[in-house]
């Protein structure tokens, strides 16, 4: 079978399988506490310029965009809405999961769920930790800074962390590891962009628990995907 399908195949088993367990694991962890902040949103009335609802159904992206409710359509709570959130979680798995199994395909060797395993949590330190430590996972009715900056802080944050851990993880210098690591902490010097001064009725414990569960679940989103592809790209590779 030819490398590059191997690399579609791959990521389409492993990021159904993996969008589908996330889905399950939101439903549990994540979901529940958007419902009980969509409460408060809905108390508070129609948002203001410095607090605009941010819907996170984290799917291992960290980002959240905000959006407003006014003239919008959202699907149906129940099996409408479920079902969008798994296309959506599977859709993103999927996404990534290419990315994971073109990366093993350049490496041009075996790659063991071990190293698949390796290869996802370093997804999660990318697109999870590093950007989450300057905009942490939010829930709807909360202040958040304008969009713009924070996509803009959030994909710069990314790449930044991305190029250092590939510095430190593959060149074997000095130079290197100092460099890597001013590319990790860069970002954060610079500072994500403020959330305005907004008040907001959501618990502070509400919001504590949602991105406690929120990062779980990208760990866990990272570390299954990394080792489904891993396993689906050798199996496929060879048939």
């Amino acid at each position: 079978m030819s490398v590059f399908r191997s690399i579609v195949f791959s990521a389409v088993v492993a990021g159904a399988i993996t969008g589908a367990a996330i889905t399950g694991a939101q439903m549990v962890g994540t979901i529940p506490l958007i419902q009980k902040s969509e409460v408060y949103e809905r108390k508070a009335g129609a948002p203001t310029a410095a607090v605009q609802p941010a819907h996170t159904h984290d799917h291992g992206a960290a980002a959240s965009p905000a959006h407003s409710h006014e003239a919008e359509w959202e699907p149906a709570e129940g099996l409408q809405r479920n079902a969008f959130t798994t296309g959506a979680n599977i859709l993103t798995a999927i996404g990534f999961a290419l990315l994971l199994a073109g990366i093993f395909a350049l490496r041009g060797r075996a790659v063991s769920w071990r190293e698949g395993l390796f290869w996802g949590l370093g997804g999660f330190v990318v697109f999870t930790a590093a950007p989450g430590l300057g905009l942490p996972p939010e829930l709807p009715g909360m202040p958040v800074a304008d969009l713009t900056l924070r996509q803009t802080w959030w994909i710069g944050t990314a790449c930044a962390t991305a190029a250092g851990l590939g510095l430190l993880a593959f060149r074997k210098a000095s130079w290197a590891a100092i460099l890597g690591l001013g590319l990790i902490i860069l970002p954060h010097l610079i500072g994500a962009p403020q959330a305005p001064a907004g008040h907001t009725d959501v618990p502070e414990s509400l919001s504590h628990s949602f991105v406690v569960a929120a990062v779980l679940t990208s760990l866990l989103f990272w570390a299954l995907l990394g080792v489904l592809t891993s396993i689906a790209f050798q199996r496929i590779s060879r048939a």
